[in-house]
């Protein structure tokens, strides 16, 4: 059944967002070239302190930069790409990420075509006393699930290292049918996330919507939030959140 025309899931409230592919529109990024980008999420919305970009890239895609200020988190959500991280050359695959923290030059080409890209962005809180961030590149095959509060059906995949260096967490967690968050989290870290595949319901202040892959959601600081997967597969998102950092900005 085709949708109503003017009809969308797309809602933006002061606290959430939820936003759907049919309503996505590209952004020109400097430095991206031969590249479809979409900034799904950013400061400009009036609320988040991150961006969140999806980045489609051509054969001859490219990306190059460097950081400044901010920290980037890339995860490969299709096809594959060369890349070169503050001199440091890898490729990257479907499930491949890469942490690049500040001041550092970055440079993706050798895209195979329809290569996608989830890029997070947020500018660097740096703690005194803690040891400098580094350049962290892994995949999540190699990330154990993790049971989260002791359920074998909710099972977390921590990306990046759980120490006060890092200010920044990007973690998957994936459902089977059924699962569910324990409680609904009210907490003063806010997310950013893209569902990965399979459907739910997804709670986000009084509010219920279901959810499907390819949507994006952010949550705002202290906005209550809840999941439950349903249907006959297994549910899955990838999701940023902002740690380890005093509330005051000390």
């Amino acid at each position: 059944m085709n949708e109503l025309f003017g009809f969308t899931r797309t809602i933006v409230k002061p606290r959430y967002a939820l936003l759907t592919p049919d309503g996505f529109v590209p952004s020109n990024l400097p430095g991206w070239k031969n590249c479809v980008a979409v900034v799904n999420i950013s400061p400009v919305m009036a609320g988040p302190r991150f961006a969140q970009i999806q980045i489609t890239l051509d054969t001859n895609g490219t990306g190059a930069g460097n950081t400044g200020l901010l920290e980037h988190f890339y995860y490969v959500l299709a096809g594959k790409c060369r890349s070169k991280i503050g001199g440091k050359k890898m490729e990257l695959t479907a499930g491949g990420y890469v942490f690049v923290p500040p001041k550092t030059n970055f440079e993706f080409s050798g895209a195979t075509t329809g290569t996608r890209l989830l890029v997070f962005q947020k500018q660097f809180l740096p703690l005194a006393g803690a040891k400098q961030t580094g350049i962290i590149a892994g995949h999540e095959c190699e990330v154990k699930g993790q049971s989260f509060l002791g359920n074998d059906d909710a099972r977390l995949q921590v990306l990046l290292p759980d120490n006060p260096a890092f200010d920044m967490a990007v973690n998957i967690f994936t459902y089977q049918p059924g699962a569910t968050l324990p409680f609904v989290e009210t907490h003063i870290m806010e997310h950013g996330l893209l569902m990965l595949k399979g459907q739910g319901i997804y709670r986000l202040d009084a509010d219920h919507y279901p959810v499907t892959a390819g949507d994006v959601i952010w949550m705002a600081s202290y906005c209550p939030q809840w999941f439950v997967a349903m249907g006959k597969t297994p549910a899955s998102y990838i999701y940023y959140k902002d740690v380890n950092r005093s509330p005051l900005g000390e």
